[in-house]
This record gives C-alpha cells, structure tokens and sequence, in this order.
C-alpha cells in the first residue's frame, strides 16, 4: 500500500498579534506544497485575531487543495506552554514553529523540505537551514548571524544555537516525545533543539541540511527582547548539556569574537 503523502503541521502560537499575523497566513497559503495542516495556538486575544483568522479560513477554503486549519484560543502559561499545547494536537509527520511575523523564506520552501526529508537514505528526524532576518514591516535586514554547519550534531549547539527555531523542522514522532521545558522561559527553544537531536541519534534519524534558507525570522523576538535573562538561561542550559568548562570557555571566546568585529 502506497505511503500517504508527507503532510507539514505548521503550528503558530499568537497572542494579540493582528498587526503580525497577516503576513504569516499569506505565507502558509502561498506554498506550492498543498499538504499543509496550519494549528493556530491562540493566547485568549482581545484584539482582531480571532476575526483575522476568520477570514484566513473562508480564503483557504476556496483553495484546490485546502490546508487543514484549527484554532485554540485559550489562557496558557506563556510561549512555551502554548507550544506543547500545539504538539499535542498535530497530525502531520512533521512539524515547525511559525509564530506571528514570520514566514517562509519563499513560496516553495515546504515542497524543498519535502524533498530532503523523503531524499535522505532514512526517513530525516530534522530537515534544517539557514534564516534571514526581516524587520517590522517584513524587509530583509541580514541573514543569521549563526549559520548552520554543513553535517549537524546536538554537541554543535556548544557554540550557540546554530539553527534558528523556526528553521527546525522536526519529524512528529520525537517531537510528541521531547515537549518543551516549562522551566525555561526564554530559552526553551534551545534546550527542545537539543533534545531532538539527541533523541533522533537515538533513532538513528539523520539530520538533513537544506542548504537554503527556509524562514524570514522577525528581528527583536521574546529572548532577543528579555536579552540578559536568555543569555542566563542559555548559559545554564550549556553548562547542563556540555559541562562548565567548556561553557565558560565557550563564552569567553563569544567575547573575545565580539571584540574581534568591532
């Protein structure tokens, strides 16, 4: 029997972000790529979102080939609880993290990661890529500063997060297993990123570089906004995972680097 196609969950947790949000709808409905279930995890908003998606929804259903589209819209206990409320609801064989202002980085990139995903030797446990950083009003500015190694492993993370959150498509099974630590508040995305490369050596599950760009990453995020206590939290993180020495080594050569291009 014929292997359903690859279906992408694309999962945005918002919050009174109407001023976002359109963008990023118009980026999951222009993919190329028609397998797409689009869960839209909603922080109780009192500004136009819920209307937004309203209309996002009688748009899509005009589509050949509709995405699936869901809405909760709850209180929860931030970012990161939302996000484990998302994992718990997908239906698709893999999953990214698509929150208000951002988007894909071109309309063709859910087909592109299709194909690395399918084109590895095993089934990819991560396809990832490179990122560019857009402004307010969705304008490139840079690409990432951090740019991914050519063959990935979880020890690279000992040097930052090298892959940014939303250029980490994970396959479904080892996400519904590694749910984000709600001890971390600002930080969260790199100690889940982590685990998921452990588990998906564990699975034997390569990880599959895109050699492209595959999002437009909003500049000033919630750690980039909470900027010294995400640096606190990612220090505790790699001292966990790498041990002290090489954390405090690692930061003193950030400095030294910072230094360096001034």
């Amino acid at each position: 029997m014929a292997r359903p196609p690859l279906k992408f969950s694309v999962i945005t947790v918002c919050r009174n972000a109407a001023d976002l949000l359109q963008r990023t709808f118009d980026s999951v409905a222009a993919q190329d790529y028609p397998y797409v279930e689009h869960l839209i995890i909603d922080g109780n908003s009192e500004d136009l979102t819920l209307e937004m998606l309203h209309h996002y929804m009688e748009r899509n259903s005009q589509r050949e080939i509709p995405h699936e589209i869901n809405c909760l819209s709850e209180n929860d206990e931030g970012l990161y609880d939302a996000m484990n409320k998302g994992i718990g609801l997908l239906t698709g064989r893999y999953v990214i993290f698509l929150n208000a202002g951002d988007t894909f980085a071109s309309d063709h990139t859910l087909s592109h990661v299709a194909e690395c995903a399918e084109g590895s030797y095993k089934q990819a446990g991560v396809v990832y890529g490179d990122t560019n950083i857009v402004d307010a009003d969705g304008k490139f500015v840079r690409r990432r500063r951090l740019s991914p190694p050519e063959t990935l492993k979880w020890e690279d993370f000992r040097s930052g997060m090298l892959v940014c959150h939303q250029s980490f498509f994970v396959r479904t099974d080892l996400a519904r297993e590694t749910r984000y630590n709600l001890a971390y508040r600002y930080s969260a995305d790199f100690d889940w990123c982590i685990r998921i490369m452990q588990l998906a050596r564990r699975r034997d599950a390569p990880l599959v570089n895109a050699f492209e760009p595959l999002a437009n990453y909003l500049q000033g995020g919630m750690s980039i906004k909470n900027h010294r206590k995400s640096l606190i939290e990612r220090f505790r993180i790699m001292a966990h995972y790498y041990g002290w020495t090489t954390t405090v080594a690692e930061h003193l050569w950030f400095v030294v680097r910072a230094l360096i291009r001034r």
